[in-house]
């Protein structure tokens, strides 16, 4: 039984691309699953496993081509020389997120921002902000499909399902409202197919201290030889 791409594979084959384009910046032909592995934190059992599910093979002593992987993996994940994505709700996130430059390099690039705050509009802007009401026949006309969400809790819900029947099928939702595509979709399935990846911040943060007094306790509770 042939076995399917998952989201945690995705996500590795997608780390697994952005440090190959990097070794081959550096000027390195071929790279090991051990070397690939530590660089993000997975087994080389895991990373050798991924790349066969692809359909790549390597061996121990030769190790793996980097230009081959790369386009294999480009091959994939579908990935464009740049992506293009919006970002809706230019508060402090999202005007953060709107003067982050560090995206061009790794192939991201914000065209838009939307809000419904006069005082934030700015169309001759870098990057151009726009009303909020002129979302869908911007997401139309520039065929964009990505977006990231930074709006008010309280209308996150409601701006989520205009993205959606706008066009939008990726949404990186960086409220604290745990937003689902069933929201949008009717009793027979889903109809847009949309992704969303919710990033909740505060959630994140309690997740690390909780790993923190684990790692503590169990350093306290393990035995002394």
């Amino acid at each position: 039984m042939e076995e399917k791409i998952h989201r945690p594979m995705v996500l590795r084959l997608a780390r697994y691309l952005r440090v190959l384009q990097k070794l081959k910046a550096l000027g390195f032909v071929k790279v090991f699953s051990n070397n690939l592995g530590d660089a993000i934190g997975a087994t080389p059992a895991v990373v050798r496993k991924d790349f066969s599910v692809i359909g790549i093979s390597g061996n121990k002593r030769g190790g793996y081509l980097i230009d081959a992987l790369i386009d294999r993996l480009i091959d994939v994940l579908g990935k464009k020389e740049t992506e293009r994505i919006i970002v809706v709700g230019c508060g402090r996130i999202g005007s953060a997120l709107l003067e982050y430059r560090e995206f061009i390099r790794e192939g991201i690039r914000i065209v838009a921002g939307f809000d419904v705050s006069r005082d934030r509009i700015e169309p001759e802007a870098q990057i151009p902000v726009l009303p909020a009401d002129e979302l869908p026949a911007f997401v139309a006309r520039e065929e964009i499909e990505v977006a990231v969400l930074a709006v008010p809790d309280q209308v996150a819900t409601s701006v989520f399902e205009v993205m959606v029947d706008a066009g939008i099928r990726g949404i990186l939702n960086f409220t604290s409202v745990e937003l689902k595509c069933a929201a949008a979709c009717d009793e027979e399935g889903c109809r847009q197919e949309c992704t969303v990846h919710n990033v909740n911040i505060g959630l994140e943060i309690e997740n690390l201290f909780y790993l923190i007094r684990l790692k503590r306790s169990s350093a306290l509770t393990e035995p002394v030889e």
